[in-house]
């Protein structure tokens, strides 16, 4: 497919403070945007980072069609830029779309969007170990039309930002707690797309955890309360014993793609791996006979984040608040080691861009 290329005549970088990055608040020069009508996708166009418009009827506005993907671009060297597992983030973006009826992006358009915008903007791409370029894909419905019904226009974006930590803890160990009030999804509802309003609806119980000194979330199956499914920003990890313990996949856990990652580094490394339910009567049993050694979340935002504690109903499980812990840490450096080029990729997680290629006008 041909993508439209306008380039910003005057780049912004010169106001970015490298050694100072907040998480998602500072835009690199160009962004992706593609129309749906009239049945079909547009010609893409690649144009300077602003503003965009649209009318208060826009569907996306009153029914919440609208999903996004994360995923980052690291830093290798002057010449290259590695996506990591771009193709498993664009068929998660299509999943998510099927299940709020949208339209599927082909997979080629997908791919070379993003290595377009990695050539216009890799100057904003950091050079420290532990930030990235966080990328942003983003669809929802445009018909300006006010009727319960599906759009049949939308807008595909791709933005892109600099980023650090995603937690204010760095790489220190993070607090969770449960929720008695809220639940993140039920079976049958959107909780394993991407969806916007599965976030929307988590803020209220995630501000409370937050003004009770705990970082976020950790929740809990909408049946019967008991058993752990995913933290509000990545999914969730046990080594209990010599095993590798997660919650299952049973479409009310997002299907992370660190999630998936760590998994397979897992099994090879000759630890056993165990997707099944987790409840938390059996996590409090493992801390108190010394069984629970290590809790970890994964996703693309933290790649790895220690867990510290667990809250729930005035008990709590509390390992090293200090640090990370060695299986979390080797999980961390074999992922990032792929992710910056450090370590030989046999898997083909690592998409590289050629930075130095020509970009069409």
């Amino acid at each position: 497919m041909k993508i439209s290329i306008t380039k910003a005549e005057q780049s912004r970088i010169s106001e970015l403070d490298f050694g100072n990055l907040d998480f998602g608040r500072i835009f690199s020069d160009h962004m992706l945007e593609m129309a749906y009508s009239d049945g079909q996708w547009q010609i893409a166009e690649i144009k300077p980072y602003g503003h965009i418009t649209f009318e208060p009827s826009m569907m996306a506005l009153h029914y919440g069609q609208a999903i996004f993907e994360g995923m980052k671009a690291y830093y290798v060297d002057d010449d290259t830029i590695n996506l990591f597992r771009p193709k498993d983030h664009h068929a998660r973006l299509n999943n998510s779309a099927r299940r709020l009826c949208m339209p599927d992006i082909d997979e080629s358009v997908f791919i070379e969007a993003l290595e377009e915008l990695m050539k216009l903007d890799h100057e904003w791409v950091p050079k420290k170990h532990g930030q990235a370029l966080y990328i942003r894909p983003v669809m929802f419905a445009t018909e300006e039309y006010l009727a319960a019904k599906v759009s049949q226009e939308y807008r595909f974006y791709i933005i892109t930002s600099p980023v650090g930590a995603y937690y204010s803890e760095g790489f220190n160990p993070v607090k969770l707690t449960t929720s008695d009030q809220y639940v993140r999804a039920v079976k049958g509802g959107t909780g394993e797309a991407k969806a916007a309003g599965n976030y929307g609806g988590s803020f209220l119980p995630a501000r409370k955890a937050q003004e009770s000194g705990y970082t976020q979330v950790l929740w809990l199956d909408a049946n019967e309360h008991k058993y752990v499914e995913e933290v509000g920003t990545m999914n969730i990890f046990f080594l209990i014993g010599e095993t590798l313990v997660t919650p299952e996949l049973t479409g009310t856990v997002l299907p992370g793609i660190t999630r998936r990652s760590v998994i397979t580094l897992a099994q090879e490394w000759n630890i056993p791996v165990e997707e099944r339910r987790v409840s938390l009567e059996e996590l409090f049993d493992a801390h108190q006979n010394g069984s629970l050694k290590e809790i970890f979340g994964a996703g693309t935002a933290a790649v790895i984040s220690p867990v510290g504690l667990i809250h729930h109903q005035g008990k709590a499980i509390t390992l090293d608040m200090e640090k990370i812990g060695p299986f979390a840490k080797k999980m961390y450096d074999a992922i990032t080691g792929i992710q910056y080029g450090k370590i030989e990729d046999t898997h083909g997680w690592a998409h590289p861009v050629d930075v130095r290629a020509s970009v069409c006008q």
